[in-house]
C-alpha cells in the first residue's frame, strides 16, 4: 500500500483484469485482479457509450481520475490492477460521497 498508481492503458491489460472479482457499486463498477507481485498497482478507467456522447463520457472519467488522485490511490494495494467502470451517476454524484464510495469498493474484500 502507498505507492502511486500507475496507469493501464493497452487493451489486453483490460481484458485480463475482467477475469478478477467484480465489486458492484452505485456509481461504477471496480475490477480487481491480484497480479501475484509487489509492483505498483495499477489503475485503469472506462466508460461506456450507453453513459453518453464522448463529452459526458470524458466528464464521467475526469471525476473518477481525480477522486482516484486525491483520495482512493492510498487505499490500492501493491500488486494489484484496478478498473473502474463509470457511471452516469458520477456526473451528479456530491464529490465527498464519490470519494467514499470509491474508497469502500476498494477495500471491499470477499
Amino acid at each position: 500500500m502507498g505507492q502511486a498508481p500507475k496507469r493501464l492503458l493497452k487493451r489486453t491489460d483490460f481484458l485480463t483484469v475482467r477475469r478478477g472479482e467484480k465489486r458492484r457499486g452505485r456509481f461504477f463498477l471496480v475490477e480487481v485482479l491480484n497480479r501475484g507481485d509487489s509492483e505498483a498497482p495499477r489503475v485503469g478507467f472506462t466508460v461506456t457509450k450507453k453513459v453518453g456522447n464522448a463529452v459526458v463520457r470524458n466528464r464521467v472519467r475526469r471525476r473518477l481520475k481525480e477522486a482516484v488522485r486525491t483520495y482512493a490511490a492510498a487505499d490500492m494495494e501493491s500488486g494489484h490492477d484496478y478498473v473502474i467502470v463509470g457511471r452516469e451517476d458520477v456526473l451528479t454524484a456530491p464529490f465527498g460521497e464519490l470519494k467514499a464510495e470509491l474508497s469502500r469498493r476498494i477495500h471491499a474484500k470477499r
